[in-house]
């Protein structure tokens, strides 16, 4: 149990001073990207089919909705197994629903390969520790490339851990979400841990329109902001007051 607590507060360590880069530092102009994640991931798919192989996948996963068409895409080819791990989550309530929306989208699909469910350590306070000093930070910015860094670099671990052939993340099927900054995060992470990243752009191919598509088919639960108090908290100032917020800060 020591181990693990020092563990902990050295991870913890690293993203608070990655989180201080991020407060003290104005952003450089990213260089242009021009890879094209969909067409590299068809590549890979190509090469598995002439081999005859079936790699092994760790796929963290934000949620249900967003996993969903990644499952029925992925599963053709790889044995996955979907990583629960959102310490973001807000409230535990929510993360609850979240979760079990989750377990219930696997044993309903049918896929062709198994895919099978890991779920993390719900520690909130750990991302609250990682994103100290972003609080005010606007959705979509700095405050979510720590919260995006904490999830990959922990699903790395744990691919590498489990001996997966790939690690990679559902939230690239987000319109709003950045892959381009979503395959750096994870392609750094994966390399720390000396495991491989699954490049992916989700959303490409129609794939959020399929989405809500398998959303609406399973019945599954959208939620209506992306899941931490913050993004929740600007939502509300879009739709009005929050009162099940306000009765659980009482």
């Amino acid at each position: 149990m020591e181990q693990q607590a020092v563990f902990v507060s050295l991870r913890m360590a690293g993203y608070r001073k990655y989180a201080g880069n991020m407060r003290g530092e104005r952003k450089q102009p990213e260089m242009a990207n021009n890879r094209n994640y969909q067409k590299e991931l068809e590549r890979l798919i190509e090469t598995w089919q002439k081999e005859g192989r079936v790699p092994s996948l760790l796929l963290h996963s934000c949620c249900a909705p967003c996993s969903s068409y990644v499952l029925e895409y992925l599963s053709q080819y790889m044995k996955i197994t979907v990583f629960y791990y959102n310490p973001n989550i807000y409230p535990p309530k929510e993360y609850e629903m979240r979760t079990n929306e989750q377990r219930r989208l696997i044993q309903d699909m049918k896929t062709l390969h198994p895919v099978t469910f890991l779920e993390g350590t719900y520690r909130p306070q750990e991302y609250y520790e990682a994103v100290r000093g972003l609080e005010k930070e606007p959705e979509g910015g700095a405050r979510c490339e720590v919260c995006f860094r904490m999830r990959l670099a922990e699903a790395a671990r744990m691919a590498k851990a489990g001996k997966f052939d790939y690690v990679t993340t559902t939230l690239s099927i987000s319109p709003l979400k950045n892959a381009a900054k979503l395959n750096q995060i994870g392609e750094e992470e994966a390399k720390t841990c000396g495991v491989c990243y699954l490049p992916s752009d989700f959303k490409k191919k129609n794939g959020y329109k399929r989405s809500v598509e398998l959303s609406e088919a399973y019945g599954l639960y959208r939620q209506n902001y992306c899941g931490c108090v913050f993004s929740r908290r600007e939502q509300t100032e879009e739709t009005g007051t929050d009162r099940q917020e306000r009765e659980q800060r009482k």
